[in-house]
């Protein structure tokens, strides 16, 4: 998802850019964008990775995330720019926690038996 994300900023940017006041201040939107892709393909080549050792993955989903979402809730407040701000952070909030709780979540344990045909 953060790959499509990414390069949906690069390709086609987002026309309400009322949210993103804070983050375009720091750097432009292609900026943005590319960090996106970038933190997608880090969870893209951690995801093949042994279990324990995928963490580095979700980290760099969450660190993209919680900017996105820090910038939208300012936006809703105190700024005032973006009156639905507190919806998109609370979905790039979830998001990017999702990723960081994932980084705790135990790996099944592997099957030592192959299944049993009935």
């Amino acid at each position: 998802m953060a790959v499509g994300y990414g390069a949906g900023q690069i390709v086609a940017p987002t026309g309400d850019r009322h949210g993103l006041v804070l983050l375009l201040k720091l750097r432009p939107l292609d900026f943005w964008g590319w960090t996106w892709l970038t933190a997608g393909t880090i969870a893209l080549v951690c995801a093949w990775l042994p279990p324990r050792r995928d963490w580095p993955g979700f980290l760099a989903v969450w660190l993209v995330a919680t900017p996105w979402a820090m910038a939208y809730l300012l936006s809703w407040w105190p700024l005032a720019e973006s009156p639905r701000g507190w919806v998109i952070a609370s979905i790039f909030g979830a998001w990017g926690g999702v990723n960081l709780v994932a980084i705790g979540w135990d790996e099944p344990p592997a099957r030592s038996e192959p299944p049993r045909e009935t």
